[in-house]
């Protein structure tokens, strides 16, 4: 998980190896600052994109990649990744073919019937390539840590189950969708994970009864209400309190942006 710094800066050093094998003087502090400011913040789009069975090539298998591939595991997609060496975490992926792993280096031809992209090695030169042949084949492309080399950005996101906010300042202020995150990390807790999927549930039921839909409407908002909430709270004290325990144990399932520009 990334620190959420506003300044997108690697640790470079220098002689460091890219994914091609060559090696080179490391960007400078000041290099990074001035590339990553260069980037104006602007109106975004906000959108949740349906990823269920896309094809999606993630380059690069290290702690960051894992991240990101984690992230489309979630939400569906088919996740092909190619790196020549890869994490505990994505070789045991691979073995569960949950991903497909080519352990290579990247080609042209891996961006081949590909609907999205995420670069994630720890070479410039590599990221630059590989988004220049996304745009040039129309392929929405994240390069990781790299403003001006992406098409879309991840979002400060606290997750709920099925309910999902989304934060971002279009770049102004990276530090205020974080402290907007945690503080909805507080007000949404596990116990919304539960309700939304009754909702869910009620809302199937609903649509299958023939019912005039003005009325329907009014059911569904009446049920989505603060007084249900409270309701939902009273009648389900033991699940919440089980569902509460569980996620503790695992840690909130808060995603925090690793490219820090929400």
């Amino acid at each position: 998980m990334s620190t959420g710094s506003e300044l997108p800066v690697k640790k470079w050093r220098p002689g460091n190896r890219n994914q091609r094998g060559k090696s080179g003087p490391a960007p400078s502090y000041q290099q990074g600052c001035a590339r990553f400011l260069s980037v104006k913040p602007m109106n975004l789009f906000p959108a949740f994109l349906k990823l269920s069975g896309r094809p999606c090539l993630v380059v690069g298998a290290g702690p960051i990649g894992e991240e990101k591939i984690e992230g489309l595991l979630r939400a569906g997609a088919n996740v092909r990744v190619v790196a020549p060496r890869a994490t505990t975490r994505i070789r045991a992926l691979a073995r569960a073919k949950r991903v497909r792993w080519e352990a290579r280096r990247f080609r042209a031809s891996d961006l081949t019937g590909v609907f999205m992209a995420v670069a994630a090695t720890s070479s410039a030169t590599l990221h630059d390539e590989i988004y220049k042949r996304a745009r040039r084949r129309g392929i929405l492309c994240n390069v990781v840590d790299d403003p001006p080399n992406c098409d879309f950005y991840y979002g400060s996101v606290v997750q709920r189950g099925s309910l999902q906010i989304a934060i971002s300042t279009s770049g102004h202020s990276p530090a205020l969708a974080q402290r907007i995150r945690k503080q909805l990390e507080e007000q949404f807790g596990p116990e919304y994970e539960l309700w939304t999927e009754e909702l869910g549930k009620t809302r199937e039921d609903l649509f299958a009864k023939p019912m005039d839909p003005e009325r329907r409407k009014r059911l569904l908002h009446r049920l989505a209400s603060q007084p249900s909430f409270k309701v939902f709270l009273r009648k389900n004290k033991a699940k919440i309190s089980k569902a509460a325990g569980a996620k503790a144990i695992r840690g909130r399932k808060a995603i925090e942006d690793s490219d820090r520009f929400h």
